[in-house]
């Protein structure tokens, strides 16, 4: 993955510079959460951020990996300078260092990987399902507070969720795809900011009881793996 390949990516530094000049309330509160806050501003850096990938379903086999970002500082002593390991063997993703990173960047790839297995399940253009995703953050995220469990203590955070392909007018042309659900969990409490990022695709040819067709899923070391309760 190149350099231009992330900035043509639209969803995080590119969406927030793209706007810059629009007055400060036109960013969604998904917008301001996921690519707007310094995630890295109580780090002390060097640093390993580490997550689990997990990938299950019917459509595809299923299969556990690692991700890591690690953290060190800048000529200035500041946070931080950012490279990623996504992945390993024959599903790595090579990623560039990102210098000067505040919002973690794990969430940029996470995000890349996805458009790139849409394009590659559906045959679709890259750009359009970003762009799809992007519009989906400004516009369509539902937000809640909810209540996780990390590192065997409960940790306050929240949730935002998107469907970008719902009310696409060209979903017939994936509709196999078209009810892919992202949900971005993300707290304070956890180094980074991103508690987990999951994505996941309904098998509605058979019903609402059938496993998904397909569910992937990163979470942070020291994560509890149990879905999120409500926040009180």
């Amino acid at each position: 993955m190149t350099l231009a390949t992330l900035a043509a990516l639209g969803l995080t530094l590119a969406m927030a510079t793209a706007r810059a000049d629009e007055p400060a309330k036109d960013f969604s509160p998904a917008e301001r959460a996921l690519f707007m806050t310094d995630q890295f501003a109580k780090l002390r850096p060097p640093m390993t951020l580490r997550y689990q990938f997990r990938r299950s379903g019917s459509l595809e086999p299923a299969f556990d990996d690692k991700v890591t970002i690690a953290l060190k500082p800048q000529a200035s002593g500041k946070c931080c300078d950012a490279s990623g390991e996504f992945l390993s063997g024959e599903r790595k993703i090579e990623l560039p260092p990102v210098e000067g990173a505040s919002g973690n960047p794990v969430t940029l790839f996470f995000l890349e990987r996805e458009i790139r297995e849409m394009e590659r399940l559906t045959k679709g253009k890259a750009a359009y399902f970003r762009k799809r995703i992007r519009m989906a953050v400004y516009k369509g995220a539902q937000q809640r507070d909810v209540t996780l469990r990390y590192r065997g203590k409960s940790v306050a955070g929240q949730e935002f969720t998107i469907t970008p392909y719902v009310d696409d007018p060209n979903r017939p042309r994936f509709e196999r795809l078209a009810n892919k659900r992202y949900v971005f969990t993300l707290s304070d409490a956890v180094p980074g900011g991103i508690y987990a990022i999951r994505a996941q695709v309904a098998d509605t040819a058979n019903g609402a009881a059938a496993s998904p067709l397909l569910a992937e899923e990163l979470l942070i070391e020291g994560a509890d793996s149990a879905p999120a309760r409500a926040g009180t």
